[in-house]
């Protein structure tokens, strides 16, 4: 199966579930203070998308227990919403999805909680700069694998990694679809492989370790951190290729 092309009608479709992804993200940023657990975190994204006539792409999904994953400090992705209660200095990924009408919009932000160091205000920055950076490189004509390159730099000129063997994706009728999109060049030449074309939807996830971008999942058989063990940051957005360029559709 390749890569899909959307038509106008299903981009509105798949913007709508992306517009729930972004307000959920927003309601949780929100919230998110010193002495919220993660757990009624996860209870609010829950409830607001099921206000909003959606469903919480991730609960089931691979056996996935909870709406969100929130991931903590030094875990990158894919964290479990526990009793855990958010402590000045944290630092907060929030990746979530959601489902509408058969269609699916993802999206991730790392924030702070409190006051932050110096050194974990880098570490988000380079997550969302490195995402930006990419999406407005994002042209139609151009192969992924030009684009996973140019992600790959933006994060090693900042002195970080990318974290490997997790990537961005193509998304639409399911939540994971094709292309793979890493954040780091596969192979050597970047101008082979599948181009990106109009009316391409998919999703570009930065996930940046510090020193070593090795996974290591652990005992809950979900969470994803890096060998080096240090904090990591993720954010992500999906986009739409409209006139040539990126949209994004889950912009908050």
């Amino acid at each position: 199966m390749g890569i899909a092309i959307r038509n106008k009608k299903e981009i509105a479709l798949l913007a709508k579930s992306s517009s729930i992804v972004a307000q959920t993200l927003g309601l949780i940023i929100q919230n998110a203070k010193v002495g919220i657990s993660l757990k009624e975190l996860d209870l609010i994204a829950e409830d607001y998308i099921l206000s909003q006539n959606a469903k919480p792409a991730f609960k089931g999904l691979y056996g996935f227990t909870n709406t969100t994953c929130l991931s903590l400090n030094n875990v990158i992705i894919h964290g479990i919403p526990n009793d855990y209660k958010l402590q000045n200095g944290d630092i907060l990924g929030i990746d979530l999805g959601v489902e509408r009408e058969g269609w699916f919009g993802d999206g991730a932000v790392t924030i702070g909680i409190g006051t932050l160091n110096s050194k974990d205000i880098s570490l988000i920055d380079c997550a969302k700069d490195a995402l930006y950076e990419a999406i407005d490189y994002c042209k139609v004509g151009m192969h992924f694998k030009e684009l996973s390159l140019f992600l790959e730099q933006s994060i090693t000129k900042r002195g970080y990694v990318p974290l490997k063997d997790f990537c961005g994706h193509g998304i639409g009728r399911k939540p994971h679809e094709e292309p793979e999109i890493p954040n780091y060049l596969v192979g050597h030449n970047p101008l082979q492989g599948p181009k990106i074309k109009e009316g391409m939807v998919f999703c570009i996830e930065p996930m940046i370790c510090q020193k070593d971008g090795t996974p290591v999942v652990l005992d809950d058989g979900w969470s994803v951190v890096s060998k080096d063990g240090m904090n990591g940051s993720h954010y992500e957005h999906t986009i739409a290729m409209v006139d040539g360029k990126a949209r994004i559709l889950t912009n908050i």
